[in-house]
């Protein structure tokens, strides 16, 4: 399971070249889970080998690229028995109703939940989400990434400023 993901990375998320990334970075390396994470399979195959690395009853993340990996690992963990709730967390408050930063079903104040990521640069996408939900409070310990850019240690220095665990299936070097 984890090596056919992988395989899939490699063919349709993976790229060498020059490219800007949205951190702002300048990289030879680009990494889009999309084309991969909108797919059947590849759905699949993430929300199973990321709900390996949940302990918890929710899992949230940043729109957009987390939204098909919060449903993903829910339905997953339902036909496992499980039952992980997700949420998605918007950028910007909703800006008609009830302006909500959180859509889903909300647990109660206090309900630990896991931030997933597609990819990690910096970390700030993560972290952005974890605010939010902090600031709504929950308790956030640990991000779950398909991809750890290792760009640099920013990334790392920024998950142990925010007292965050980073778990990655994967590591760039691998995709490489």
């Amino acid at each position: 399971m984890k090596d056919e993901l992988l395989g899939l990375l490699k063919t349709y998320a993976y790229r060498k070249g020059e490219y800007k990334l949205s951190s702002g970075k300048s990289s030879d390396h680009y990494v889009n889970c999309k084309p991969v994470t909108l797919s059947g399979r590849g759905l699949t195959l993430s929300s199973l080998l990321m709900l390996k690395e949940v302990d918890t009853p929710y899992v949230a993340g940043l729109t957009l690229g987390a939204d098909p990996l919060v449903s993903g690992v829910a339905l997953v963990s339902a036909l496992d028995s499980r039952m992980v709730n997700a949420l998605i967390v918007r950028k910007e408050a909703k800006g008609h109703g009830t302006g909500a930063f959180i859509e889903g079903l909300l647990p109660p104040e206090g309900t630990e939940i896991t931030v997933l990521e597609d990819v990690i640069t910096t970390g700030g996408s993560a972290i952005k989400a974890v605010k939010r939900l902090r600031d709504a409070g929950f308790k956030v310990n640990r991000v779950v990434a398909i991809v750890d850019r290792q760009e640099n240690e920013e990334a790392d220095k920024a998950m142990k400023w925010a007292d965050l665990e980073l778990k990655s299936l994967y590591k760039l070097e691998e995709l490489i």
